[in-house]
């Protein structure tokens, strides 16, 4: 039985050893689909606006400069590890509202039909958003980096 505990605790730090790169990914990654979806909204801003207003979005060239400069910022953060936990926030909004607006069909499907609203645009982006709000942005980061050093200041 103590080889088995032993064995297990072994195997508990090694996948607890995986946690803060894995998080790196999924910054670096989605952070940066996260700026390439904002800046094509920014580099066809009169298509996206004429979406927005087939979705019966309110105040559409508006709301498509914020939802790109949400994505490009909010992007940035993610690489760069910074506010990381604050920015996924509104880009888990934002993708719960690309659900409600533009992939409603997806949406009302997810009991009945998980493989549509899986495959549906913001899935990937909402998931990837979720794990950084619930689990942080791990040891590579800004944000570790600057709790570091505000631990070490508090401390002396």
């Amino acid at each position: 039985m103590k080889a088995i505990d032993k064995l297990y605790a072994l195997f508990l730090r090694a996948a607890n050893a995986m946690q803060s790169p894995l998080l790196l990914a999924i910054r670096l990654f989605w952070g940066w689909q996260f700026i390439t979806a904002g800046r094509a909204k920014l580099a066809d801003l009169p298509s996206f606006a004429e979406r927005f207003a087939a979705w019966h979005v309110p105040a559409p060239a508006f709301t498509v400069h914020a939802i790109a400069l949400l994505e490009v910022g909010g992007g940035i953060l993610l690489i760069l590890g910074l506010a990381s936990r604050l920015i996924a926030l509104p880009l888990v909004i934002n993708m719960i509202m690309a659900y409600v607006i533009a992939d409603t069909e997806a949406l009302k499907s997810i009991i009945s039909d998980g493989d549509k609203f899986i495959n549906a645009a913001p899935c990937t982006f909402l998931v990837a958003s979720l794990v950084i709000l619930a689990f942080g942005p791990g040891l590579f980061s800004l944000d570790s980096l600057i709790g570091h050093f505000r631990r070490k200041a508090a401390a002396t």
